[in-house]
């Protein structure tokens, strides 16, 4: 049965920004207005605000729209508004404006929130309004819902995931196709999957932007992305995706995040992982997370990470859990943003080098007699043990020696990684790929 109109409730959204994520809010309310009206009810969704500062004229079926964001959030019909406008300058001040004006905040703004969040929950509770970021991780893969709500009942232990789509089309070219990392990223940057400057994505800042928010959400703890561990692809070879594949895993960029004994371990970095499990079949620009959790186990989550359509229908989602909420609701009954009412202060955020891990390994050497012993002789020392080891001719007089280590302490490694590199057979850096572990 539909309400009548006397019945009906009008929310007024207004839109910071009308790009890829604002426009493609708008169209999406427009294009499914049926089925929304339904999930709702007595409630329409309605856009009557939209700012941005390349407009050139008025937005179709839209009464106002300004070159100035404030005007949205200053607007006293606007009952939500959606920030998409990207950064850390404008979009924090219009963020903290609505709020303070006891405003219903959207936004998709994984760099805003990974930053500030911790201020701007904060800011949202004293003014007893809602700060919602579904969209600010994995696009249309609904996974900071499924750590707050769907798990709400779990431990969680860890999570791993593939969360930069640029970065995973990337090194899906690379191994596929043996590609270099040059030439993929050029190819991107044509195909829009990659920005003119491409460092936030390929060096894992974007990664672990999202990263930070889903851990905070996953353990209870407040946003920390300051100090989360990156490490780009940019200086990953071929003949690593190579080796990783003969010995059955391959290489992804991977964002983890462990909870043990009051430790947490956050970091953004190329891993191995075996070539059975299911984040290796995750390829282009697709995202996946997988989340272990006491009791349900791992579960997988998986679909587009980026792109108008999948980031609109997180931002949608989020419209539509606000206008699900009674006009007058307490702060007892109102969701928490970061999925806890109290958060714990006091984990230990472990340094990369604190970190238990597996290795890969490459070491490019001169083909002498005893230089395989000289190396092994140092892992002994250091009691790291070896689970695998391939030699490859590189060129006349030089051999690629690649090992695979058992689990070791990073920082006992590095002093290993040292001594190798202090031997005068050895004519280069030692390289050094973490084997990502999903027990």
């Amino acid at each position: 049965m539909s309400a009548s109109t006397s019945d009906l409730r009008v929310l007024k959204v207004g839109i910071c920004g009308y790009g890829t994520v604002g426009r493609g809010t708008h169209d999406l309310l427009v294009k499914n207005e049926s089925t929304i009206a339904r999930r709702l009810d007595c409630i329409h969704l309605t856009v009557t605000h939209v700012a941005s500062r390349s407009l050139s004229g008025t937005v179709f079926g839209v009464g106002k729209w300004s070159t100035d964001p404030i005007e949205v959030v200053n607007d006293p019909e606007v009952d939500i508004v959606v920030e998409a406008i990207g950064g850390l300058g404008t979009a924090f001040e219009v963020v903290k404006k609505a709020l303070s004006a006891k405003k219903n905040v959207v936004t998709a703004n994984k760099a805003l929130i990974a930053t500030h969040g911790n201020e701007l929950v904060n800011l949202a509770s004293e003014n007893g309004v809602r700060l919602l970021f579904e969209s600010a991780v994995a696009g249309g893969i609904p996974i900071l819902k499924c750590l707050r709500e769907g798990l709400a009942a779990n431990n969680i232990n860890w999570l791993a995931g593939i969360i930069n789509g640029t970065g995973n089309y990337i090194l899906t070219e690379m191994g596929n196709r043996q590609r270099l990392f040059s030439e993929v990223l050029r190819e991107a940057q044509a195909l829009g999957y990659a920005e003119a400057d491409p460092s936030f994505d390929v060096e894992g800042t974007d990664a672990a932007h999202k990263l930070a928010i889903m851990a905070s959400i996953a353990f209870g703890m407040p946003l920390a992305f300051d100090k989360t561990y990156i490490e780009g692809i940019s200086s990953l070879e071929l003949d690593d995706i190579k080796y990783a594949n003969e010995l059955g895993y391959c290489i992804k960029h991977l964002g983890i995040a462990r909870l043990s004994d009051q430790r947490v371990q956050m970091r953004v970095h190329p891993s191995l992982i075996s070539s059975d499990e299911l984040l290796a079949s995750v390829d282009g620009v697709g995202n996946a997370v997988v989340v272990n959790a006491d009791p349900i186990g791992s579960t997988l989550y998986s679909g587009p990470g980026a792109g108008a359509e999948a980031t609109a229908s997180a931002v949608v989602a989020d419209l539509i859990d606000l206008a699900r909420s009674p006009r007058s609701i307490s702060q007892a009954h109102i969701v928490p943003s970061l999925g806890f009412s109290r958060l714990v202060t006091d984990f230990e955020i472990l340094d990369i080098d604190k970190i238990e891990s597996e290795y890969y390994l490459r070491i490019n050497v001169e083909d002498h007699v005893g230089v395989m012993a000289n190396i092994t002789g140092l892992m002994e020392k250091f009691e790291i043990s070896i689970d695998a080891v391939i030699q490859k001719e590189k060129s006349k007089n030089c051999v690629q020696i690649v090992i695979l280590t058992q689990m070791c302490v990073e920082q006992v490694l590095n002093s290993v990684i040292a001594e190798i590199e202090n031997l005068k057979s050895v004519r280069s850096s030692v390289v050094r790929i973490r084997v990502a572990s999903f027990e």
